[in-house]
């Protein structure tokens, strides 16, 4: 399978640059599963598409502002770092950049000296682990000194960092936005439940590798990175009760996709637990537990549109993305949606 089998072409305008002021206003393209059928309304209007006993699985992750600028202790020089990941209490996984120019050993400070930092160890994908000093606590000076790291296609200034997260994010940890989660309020999400739908939440942390292309032509060459997941025990038992009871599971992005596809076992129970999951979705995967899936549109030849293929058939899914082009959708973090179902 070729990664050219998942291009599509987008014009540059079509990038969403703005999230809406109405997170439930947004467009929702609905995608018939099995026949391709394509309808066109709005995403409040996802409420019609939910049965009483429906599934919806959501992502609770929170978006750290894990963007530093600072310099270079010993010459001053501008530096960029992005956090991934956190190894141990203050150690962080970083990109760096301008990487040449910070090997181990190295130090950094950042907000004229509120955060310092030391090069300890560099990874073979040019990665680094930096241990960090400062006073009080880390998530705090964090929360003063970095800024939302925006997906690269972005380029506007984002005015309210609260708009690239979901109005249910919880738990600390992603450097990156679930976002087909942004289109939901609360009070659309009450609706949701009072109507007899039941709601569980996962954790997945996103990482940055969510935007890495696939270089490979073959797509099974195609190293998958991993990401820190936990499921609970509530929320195995609310997704297999309402499976037992016939109820559809419908997950909310590829990221909560993933985390439930990781964790069921082959008759598609869920089993409680938390760990790193590197799983790859794409055609030919047979699920185990989602039944639908809301997602936003994502980049050509990515894994996103890979797996959302696996779910839709890939002709039934470029179909689909040629027809947002035709009618302008707004594409990716801060756009449109599309609930496949």
């Amino acid at each position: 399978m070729k990664k050219s089998d998942f291009y599509y072409d987008l014009p540059e305008e079509l990038i969403a640059q703005d999230p809406l002021e109405d997170r439930s206003s947004s467009r929702l393209m609905v995608l018939g599963r099995e026949d391709g059928y394509i309808e066109h309304r709005t995403f409040r209007d996802v409420t019609e598409y939910l049965n009483p006993g429906d599934c919806l699985v959501l992502n609770n992750t929170r978006v750290i502002p894990a963007r530093l600028l600072g310099e270079k202790e010993e010459t001053g020089g501008a530096i960029e770092i992005l956090l991934l990941k956190r190894t141990s209490a203050d150690e962080w996984e970083c990109i760096v950049r301008p990487g040449k120019k910070l090997r181990r050993g190295a130090r950094v400070t950042f907000g004229g000296g509120l955060l310092r930092g030391e090069i300890v160890d560099q990874k073979d994908d040019g990665n680094r682990i930096i241990r960090f000093e400062y006073d009080g606590i880390f998530e705090e000076v964090l929360d003063k000194l970095g800024t939302m790291p925006l997906p690269p296609y972005i380029t506007h200034e984002l005015k309210d960092r609260n708009r690239y997260q979901t109005v249910y994010a919880k738990y600390d940890g992603s450097a990156a936005a679930p976002t087909a989660g942004l289109h939901f309020t609360t009070g659309l999400l009450n609706e949701i439940a009072d109507m007899g739908v039941r709601i569980a939440y996962v954790t997945l942390h996103v990482g940055l590798g969510t935007f890495r292309p696939v270089k490979e032509d073959d797509i099974l060459d195609h190293h998958m990175h991993s990401e820190w997941y936990e499921v609970t025990e509530e929320t195995a038992r609310i997704i297999n009760e309402a499976k037992a009871a016939g109820g559809r599971v419908i997950s909310v992005g590829t990221t909560s996709t993933r985390t439930l596809e990781s964790v069921a076992d082959a008759s598609g129970r869920i089993i409680p637990g938390s760990g790193e999951t590197d799983i790859f979705i794409y055609p030919g995967y047979e699920f185990k537990v989602i039944d639908g899936l809301i997602t936003n549109f994502h980049l050509p030849e990515s894994t996103l549109i890979m797996l959302v293929s696996a779910l839709a058939g890939r002709e039934h899914v470029l179909k689909a993305y040629h027809t947002a082009v035709e009618e302008r959708y707004r594409f990716f973090s801060f756009g449109d949606a599309m609930l496949i179902i």
